[in-house]
């Protein structure tokens, strides 16, 4: 039998959102990565962690990344969330390689999902940071843009929700193929 967790850490409500949607589909239990020791993710076959986009970090991706040599015979998947569009696999290409080592990248699969984002919400440290990033990215001309950027200027000062619960269905499909 295939026994699943899913971790997850959100600040701001997407990432948890899928976490949940994940959970509910596999049967998993589900844990804020905070909240659960490295010894309790041994009790599992399958571990799925989930993470917000941040500056090119994935949050609380160090719960599999220092665990790793304990955890690499388990099914590891880790799923990002960001503004982003998701269509282009090259625009996460190189988060992946900021935040897992080669070995990690062939030993756990990655999905990317689009979150959301409410300016009014961001925290007193984000907010700036938003403001200044906005401002530095305004500046380029529209085909110097990467897709990560033009994702951030669509939502400038305003709510935006791009979660999507259809968007789960590969990643639900790759875990169900592992039980077999």
């Amino acid at each position: 039998m295939n026994k699943i967790i899913v971790t997850y850490k959100s600040k701001y409500g997407s990432t948890r959102k899928y976490a949940e949607w994940i959970s509910n589909k596999l049967g998993a239990d589900l844990f804020d990565s905070s909240k659960i020791s490295s010894d309790k993710l041994l009790e599992y076959n399958t571990i799925i962690h989930g993470g917000g986009l941040y500056a090119g970090g994935i949050s609380g991706i160090s719960l599999i990344t220092k665990n790793f040599d304990k955890l690499k015979g388990k099914n590891l998947i880790v799923f990002t969330v960001g503004l982003s569009p998701t269509e282009d696999p090259n625009v996460f290409k190189p988060i992946v390689e900021k935040n897992l080592t080669t070995q990690m990248q062939n030993a756990i699969k990655v999905f990317n999902l689009r979150g959301g984002m409410d300016y009014k919400k961001l925290n007193l440290l984000h907010k700036p940071m938003m403001a200044m990033f906005m401002k530095m990215i305004a500046k380029k001309k529209s085909g110097e843009l990467t897709a990560d950027e033009k994702g951030m200027l669509a939502v400038k000062n305003q709510e935006a929700d791009f979660t999507d619960i259809n968007t789960i269905n590969p990643l639900i499909s790759y875990v169900e193929a592992l039980g077999k």
